[in-house]
């Protein structure tokens, strides 16, 4: 058992955490749970929150793994939160029926506990599933996460010792050619020497799944970099690798300025915004196949002046 699901056990049981996780952990989810210190607080602020909604929860994690960033080691996962919607959760209604909540995340550890534990819950997703999302459809594809297609996310194998450093450099580069954006053709990112012609591109709600460079482009890549023209990524953000997988992600990971339109329909705000992001890549032989990415939406939404909970209770005339 993982010390992620070490963690979870440990919390549904009502188990000590001591040897678990660090005095001084903390927690930094997504909106509106936010950071979190102590392990009293995440009882209360994080774990009381989804368990009281939630009956049963547990954790299915698809992909899973290790490896050392900046002499600390790290675990980079995605998957599914699972249980029965049988209360509000943060005011969305229960559908009495099971839920499916997505997570991104990133854990460091420290002496063998967990020390600082990053997680994307799409929060937007559940409102999605319960038919109360107050923002516009989705341009790509809304529905169930797939786990990779060689179905090896659980802790992958490094076939040879040079594996995991060939799939770092993939995705340095690929990152390096997304930063040569001219402003003007999204051609000028020379995305087809990185991605494979059938790239899955596993957006959060909002956003969608797309498939292939041009649906990428056209569905997400297109309003996103032409709405956050100065888009800066942080480096440094971790980065965790392990055989053909790479994750990177931060606290925020990327800044840019909402100067134009387009993007979730929104109009431009004008506010320079922090972005909490969490990527996963799989690569297959020479490109990139497949992309699961965790984005806190609902947070840039708040940086806008725009609350999507209380959005969502005047949208559906909640209570």
């Amino acid at each position: 058992m993982s010390i992620i699901s070490q963690f979870y056990d440990a919390l549904a049981n009502d188990l000590s955490l001591t040897n678990i996780v660090s005095e001084d952990v903390t927690l930094y989810a997504s909106e509106p749970v936010n950071e979190l210190h102590g392990i009293d607080a995440i009882k209360q602020q994080y774990w009381k929150i989804l368990s009281t909604s939630l009956y049963n929860i547990e954790r299915r994690p698809f992909i899973e793994f290790d490896s050392i960033h900046n002499n600390h080691k790290w675990i980079a996962a995605t998957g599914y939160l699972i249980g029965d919607f049988v209360n509000d959760l943060l005011g969305i209604p229960a559908t009495k029926k099971p839920v499916y909540l997505r997570f991104t995340e990133l854990v460091q550890l420290q002496n063998e506990k967990i020390v600082n534990y990053y997680i994307i819950i799409d929060f937007l997703d559940v409102m999605h599933q319960a038919g109360v999302n107050p923002l516009r459809k989705s341009l790509g594809h809304d529905g169930l996460i797939m786990p990779p297609t060689t179905m090896d996310g659980l802790n992958p194998i490094e076939s040879y010792v040079e594996q995991s450093q060939q799939s770092e450099q993939l995705v340095l580069s690929m990152l390096e050619e997304l930063g040569r954006f001219d402003g003007q053709s999204l051609a000028s990112m020379q995305l087809e020497n990185f991605w494979h012609p059938a790239f899955m591109w596993y957006g959060p709600a909002g956003i969608g799944m797309t498939r292939g460079i041009s649906d990428f482009r056209k569905n997400h890549q297109g309003p996103f970099v032409f709405s956050f023209p100065d888009r800066v990524v942080d480096h440094k953000a971790a980065i965790i690798k392990k055989g053909n997988y790479v994750s990177t992600g931060g606290w925020p990971h990327m800044h840019g300025s909402h100067l134009a339109g387009g993007w979730l329909g929104l109009p431009p705000s004008g506010i320079k915004l922090e972005l909490r992001v969490i990527d996963i890549w799989r690569r297959e032989n020479n490109l990139l196949k497949e992309n699961w990415v965790g984005i806190d939406i609902i947070h840039m939404c708040k940086q806008m002046g725009l609350d999507v909970f209380a959005m969502m209770k005047d949208a559906y005339h909640l209570r």
